[in-house]
């Protein structure tokens, strides 16, 4: 589904893909790791569809939420540093075990690469867990530039990585076109000046149709489809 904002197709010099529910499926180790850090916390654990709807601000912020049941919640201090400690130690173990790309991703990409475009991957997960889990997944290869939450003194929403990979790239703003599943990827895009658009099959369910991005896309093939290399 296309906006009436651009037109299509949309010339493009580079593209910035996020992480978690675009390229990869990490949920499943994500809440893993959250059940047990919770269960050591003498908690109950909440499971996958709790997890879904914390996930995209970054562990420490997950991290809060679980704590609080609130999106915005601020727990103690000494309680957050422990529960953190707990989650990234938890994470670590469970960081591979069931994260898979999305079905049309290693396509997309070779496709965006072989295009000649230079490829970016633009999360606000540390890059702690970033490298490994781009490699572990086969995606490293593809990437002229990762960029993870830790890279740069801002994250999403704030434009500051997604400006920092079009200078990077030499492309302006409007040359860049980033992907994503959620508010975050959205409204970065569009504070810096880019294109963007939605996938629906990551952690905002029907959500994205309510963004403001030029087009939702099954699939990173269907992405290929509205652009064109410059």
């Amino acid at each position: 589904m296309t906006s009436g904002r651009a037109k299509f197709p949309i010339p493009v010099k580079s593209v910035a893909f996020d992480l978690d529910g675009t390229l990869l499926d990490t949920l499943p180790d994500i809440a893993d790791a959250a059940d047990r850090m919770l269960v050591d916390l003498g908690r109950a654990p909440v499971g996958q569809e709790v997890v879904r709807r914390y996930i995209g601000n970054g562990i420490a912020r997950l991290t809060k939420r679980l704590l609080t049941g609130e999106m915005n919640g601020k727990p103690p201090a000494d309680l957050f540093d422990r529960a953190l400690e707990l989650f990234e130690s938890h994470y670590r173990i469970t960081l591979t075990l069931r994260t898979q790309p999305y079905p049309g991703v290693e396509e997309g990409l070779r496709w965006f690469a072989g295009a000649g475009l230079k490829l970016a991957c633009v999360t606000n997960k540390a890059e702690s867990f970033t490298l490994p889990l781009l490699e572990a997944t086969g995606l490293r290869q593809f990437f002229d530039l990762v960029l993870s939450g830790d890279s740069l003194p801002r994250k999403k929403p704030d434009p500051l990585p997604l400006l920092h990979c079009a200078s990077r790239f030499g492309a302006r703003p409007n040359e860049l076109l980033v992907v994503g599943d959620s508010a975050n990827d959205a409204e970065a895009a569009r504070a810096a000046g880019c294109p963007v658009f939605c996938v629906p099959y990551g952690y905002r369910h029907g959500e994205v149709r309510d963004l403001d991005c030029d087009a939702i896309v099954d699939d990173l093939i269907e992405a290929t489809r509205l652009i064109i290399p410059l």
